[in-house]
């Protein structure tokens, strides 16, 4: 959507990477999650909400193909200026994960998800996130996800937040997924403040 869109511009062009409150400069806790997944060889991650995020780094460093997207340009623009361009293995794509995604994006082997699905409130956008990650994903691939739990915050980025529980994630990824495992984890802010997640890692099974 522009408005949401317009608002996370707004955030990444006004705020240095260590003052976003989701900032992390240690990442081990999304990398424990996918150190679960075997044959990672020739993998392709989709990265939902790269952001500026040091973890794009570690994927690179992995070897992976990455599809790295977000709705901020500005997000990408700096993330750019990091990183370069000139990797084969990145796919950079500025879209809004609650409308579908283009036809020409390829297949991918995980789906990797920090904070990105608990910002879609209305039943449409969220059943159109999980189509979107249903048909993005190869049968046998792997979704991550780390939204904010049940005793997490209400809001986030000046934003009101859909708060899950790993009952509500089962439900929502439905038959065609299978749950691999779960884990309760309390991020720490750049502030200072907890911030109660929920990791929960899903294999598509058909």
């Amino acid at each position: 959507m522009v408005k949401s869109r317009e608002h996370w511009d707004k955030i990444f062009n006004q705020l240095n990477d260590s003052e976003l409150g989701w900032y992390e400069r240690d990442v081990s806790q999304t990398l424990k999650f996918l150190d679960k997944i075997p044959e990672q060889e020739n993998t392709t991650v989709f990265l939902a909400g790269a952001g500026t995020s040091i973890l794009v780094d570690k994927l690179q460093e992995r070897g992976f193909r990455i599809i790295l997207n977000d709705i901020s340009r500005a997000a990408l623009s700096r993330l750019e200026k990091r990183i370069g361009s000139e990797d084969e293995k990145l796919i950079w794509l500025h879209h809004d994960l609650s409308t579908p995604l283009p036809d020409d994006i390829p297949k991918a082997d995980i789906w990797v998800d920090r904070a990105v699905l608990h910002f879609l409130l209305e039943e449409f956008q969220i059943d159109n996130y999980f189509a979107n990650l249903n048909s993005a994903l190869h049968p046998g691939g792997y979704a991550l996800f780390a939204e904010f739990s049940m005793s997490g915050s209400k809001k986030c980025a000046g934003l009101e937040v859909h708060r899950y529980s790993v009952e509500e994630l089962n439900k929502r990824m439905g038959d065609d997924f299978k749950h691999i495992t779960f884990e309760d984890y309390t991020f720490i802010s750049p502030s200072g403040n907890d911030r109660p997640y929920i990791y929960a890692l899903y294999r598509k099974v058909q």
